[in-house]
């Protein structure tokens, strides 16, 4: 297959319809005065395909990521590699157990399934959406897609950003050369390309957006070198975030990183302040 281009790229992401796109997409005007910091831990987390009697346990881990008390202490997951090769059901059952009551697990019964994403239920979801990437190839790759949620707080409607979560296409800069080398790498250019566009939609109607995901390459470009944060400097598994023009802020408060003894992976964490201005 041919490389898409980029204005066929955008027409494959929005091929996916939106969740409540007719009304719920409009955000508040922001309020006078600035509104009190509010704590929301992120994390992304790849479960992996190995040590699979771990499996259990990096869930509980990611799941006592912040360690904190109250609301706050209810991380927003961007997950990865949820059921893929595995030959079980098991970490779905293990995230509905751990991400109960108190969440929404989005995604994770549909196309966005390898990476669905936890949504503590302070926040309301206002949309979602599954956008794919490419078709995987026996051997090699599953399909790839982008799960992405609007989010607004439930004590705030006004504030409301976007996460979307992924995972990117293996080898294509591991250092080592298969016959697969130009089929990986064209699928990695072709994800980058697509996330860039996702990003920049939500992002162009004034939402923040944070993005999740293991981007199996380091470094990491930045997708918008002028505008993009990320929580850390290195490694595949990263967090970034953009500012928007809808009165919502942003910043670090602090990053960490959990073991979860799975595959290589460790589930990073991104401790992220939030208010309207």
């Amino acid at each position: 297959m041919n490389p898409i281009s980029r204005r066929r790229a955008l027409g494959l992401a929005g091929g996916v319809a939106l969740a409540g796109a007719s009304g719920a997409l409009t955000f508040g005007a922001p309020a006078g005065a600035a509104t009190a910091w509010r704590t929301l831990g992120v994390v992304t987390a790849n479960i992996g395909r190995a040590n699979l009697s771990q499996r259990k346990t990096a869930i509980t881990a990611v799941r006592n990521a912040l360690r904190l008390t109250g609301p706050e202490d209810l991380p927003l997951v961007g997950w990865q590699e949820i059921g893929e090769g595995d030959g079980d059901t098991k970490e779905k059952g293990w995230i509905n157990g751990q991400f109960g009551p108190r969440y929404r697990n989005v995604h994770l019964s549909d196309g966005g399934h390898r990476v669905p994403i936890s949504v503590p239920r302070v926040y309301d979801v206002l949309g979602t959406d599954v956008t794919p990437v490419h078709e995987g190839r026996a051997g090699v790759s599953p399909n790839r897609v982008i799960s992405e949620v609007l989010l607004a707080a439930n004590d705030d409607a006004a504030l409301q950003f976007a996460v979307l979560n992924t995972h990117f296409v293996a080898g294509a800069f591991n250092g080592k050369t298969d016959p697969e080398e130009a089929w990986r790498r064209d699928r990695w250019a072709r994800h980058f390309d697509i996330l860039h566009d996702r990003i920049a939609s939500w992002n162009g109607r004034g939402y923040p957006v944070i993005w999740t995901g293991d981007t199996n390459r380091d470094p990491m470009p930045k997708l918008f070198p002028a505008k993009e944060t990320r929580a850390f400097a290195s490694g595949i598994d990263q967090i970034g975030w953009l500012q928007g023009t809808n009165g919502v802020q942003i910043k670090l408060l602090r990053r960490k990183v959990v073991p979860m003894d799975v595959d290589g992976h460790d589930a990073r964490v991104a401790v992220l302040q939030l208010r309207r201005a």
